[in-house]
C-alpha cells in the first residue's frame, strides 16, 4: 500500500494508507492511521473541502469529496459515498468549505448545505469551541494585554436545534401585502438536557465553572432552557453554575473574558459568541473545534473559513487544523496522551518563533502553510527521540 503521511496537521506518527490500486481522489479521504501514543489504528475520514481546506489538511490524508469540490464533481454538496464513509469511520477531520464560486447557487446546492447535512447524518449535536490565548501570541489579540492574557474559554454550542432548524420557516406575505421572512426558535427538554450534560462534563474536566447563556427575560425557548439547565445542576454538585443574558455575555467577553471557564448556549447564540471569543486569541487560524454526539464518529474542524482569496498560495495557517486533530484524539478517540503531544508540539513550534502571516510580528520567522506543518512534525519527532532515550 502506498503510505500517506501527515504533514501539516497532527503528527508524523499518524500514517495513512490508501487501498491498493485505488485512484487518487480529489479532495476527500477515508484514511486509517496509526498513532504511536495509542499503539493502535483508527479509521479517519478526511474532508479537505474548498479554498485553503486542502492545504491545511494536505497535511493528513485519504480524502472524500464535500462542499464545492463535491458540487463540481458530482452535482451535490455531500455525496452519499462521503456520508457513508464518515458514518463508518472512527472520526472525521474537515478542512473548510465554501467559496465565492458557489455563492449564488440555490440553497440546496450551496457547499454549506453539505456541512449541515453531514452534521445531521452523523448525529452530532454538541459543538466544542476552545478559545485560549497562548502566551506567545498575546500581543496579537485586539484586547489589551492585561485583559487577554491567560484567557482560556470553552464554548459548548448546541448544534442541531434552535432557529437554524426550527419549523415553520420560510417566506410569506403579511396583511399589508409586504414580503416577510420567518424562522422558529424551538427547543425540546431532551435537546436542552443532552447539551447541558455535555457542558457540565466538559466543565468538570476544566476548572469547574459553567455559565449558561440565554435570553430568558424575553424568549420562551430561553425560559425553558434556563429551567432545564438549572434542574440538571443538582446532578453536578461539584460544578459552579451561573446564568447570563446573551447581550451581557457578548459585552463581558470583551470586558473581562477571564471570568469565563465553560459557556453553554443555544445554536444561534453559540454561533455568535464563539466567533467573538475566537478573536480574543488574535487569529481564527489558531482555533480548532469538535462536534460530537451520543454515539458514532465526531466531526473535527478548524473554525476558519475556506479563505478562497489565499487558496493555493501556501499562506494558510495550518495550526487550527493540527489542533483539531488533537481534539479528535482527545474527544473522539480518548487518546489524551497523543492529544497532548500534538498541543505541546504546536506550543514548542511557536516558542521557536515560526509564524504564518496571520500571526506574524517583527522578530519572528515568517513561514508558509507547508513549512509550519513541517516544523510541528520536527518537534513531534524530537519528542519521540527524547522518549526513546528515556
Amino acid at each position: 500500500m502506498a503510505a500517506l503521511q501527515l504533514q501539516a496537521t497532527p503528527l508524523k506518527t499518524l500514517a495513512f494508507s490508501r487501498r491498493r490500486g485505488a485512484a487518487a481522489r480529489p479532495r476527500m479521504a477515508a484514511a486509517s492511521f496509526r498513532c504511536s501514543a495509542a499503539a493502535r489504528s483508527y479509521n479517519i475520514t478526511l474532508l479537505p473541502g474548498d479554498g485553503i481546506g486542502p492545504e491545511v489538511v494536505a497535511v493528513a490524508k485519504d480524502e472524500k469529496l464535500m462542499g464545492g469540490s463535491a458540487l463540481d464533481a458530482t452535482g451535490v454538496p455531500l455525496p452519499d459515498e462521503t456520508l457513508s464513509a464518515a458514518k463508518d469511520c472512527d472520526a472525521v477531520l474537515l478542512g473548510a468549505i465554501g467559496g465565492y464560486k458557489w455563492d449564488n447557487n440555490e440553497k440546496h446546492l450551496k457547499p454549506e448545505t453539505g456541512l449541515l447535512q453531514l452534521r445531521a447524518g452523523l448525529g452530532v449535536f454538541a459543538n466544542l469551541r476552545p478559545a485560549a490565548v497562548l502566551p506567545q501570541l498575546v500581543d496579537a489579540s485586539t484586547l489589551k494585554k492585561e485583559v487577554a492574557e491567560g484567557v482560556d474559554i470553552m464554548v459548548v454550542r448546541e448544534l442541531t436545534g434552535g432557529i437554524y432548524f426550527g419549523k415553520p420557516r420560510g417566506f410569506g406575505t403579511n396583511d399589508k401585502g409586504e414580503d416577510t421572512g420567518f424562522n422558529t426558535e424551538v427547543y425540546s427538554a431532551s435537546e436542552i438536557d443532552r447539551i447541558a450534560r455535555v457542558a457540565f462534563e466538559v466543565a468538570r474536566k476544566r476548572r469547574g465553572k459553567l455559565c449558561s447563556v440565554d435570553k430568558a427575560n424575553v424568549l420562551e425557548a430561553s425560559m425553558l432552557w434556563r429551567r432545564r439547565v438549572t434542574a440538571l445542576a443538582s446532578e453536578f454538585p461539584d460544578i459552579e453554575l451561573s446564568h447570563m443574558y446573551v447581550d451581557n455575555a457578548a459585552m463581558q467577553l470583551v470586558r473581562n473574558p477571564k471570568q469565563f471557564d465553560t459557556i453553554v448556549t443555544n445554536n444561534i447564540f453559540g454561533d455568535i459568541l464563539s466567533d467573538e471569543a475566537s478573536m480574543i486569541t488574535g487569529s481564527i487560524g489558531m482555533l480548532p473545534s469538535a462536534s460530537v454526539g451520543e454515539s458514532g464518529p465526531g466531526l473535527f474542524e478548524p473554525i476558519h473559513g475556506s479563505a478562497p482569496d489565499i487558496a493555493g498560495q501556501d499562506k494558510a495557517n495550518p495550526l487550527a487544523t493540527i489542533l483539531s486533530a488533537a481534539m479528535l484524539l482527545r474527544y473522539g478517540l480518548g487518546e489524551e496522551n497523543a492529544a497532548k503531544r500534538i498541543e505541546l508540539a504546536v506550543t514548542e513550534t511557536l516558542n521557536q518563533g515560526f509564524r504564518t502571516g496571520d500571526i506574524y510580528s517583527p522578530g519572528t520567522t515568517l513561514v508558509g502553510c507547508k513549512q509550519m506543518g513541517d516544523e510541528v512534525l520536527k518537534t513531534v519527532e524530537s519528542q519521540k527521540a527524547v522518549a526513546a532515550l528515556n
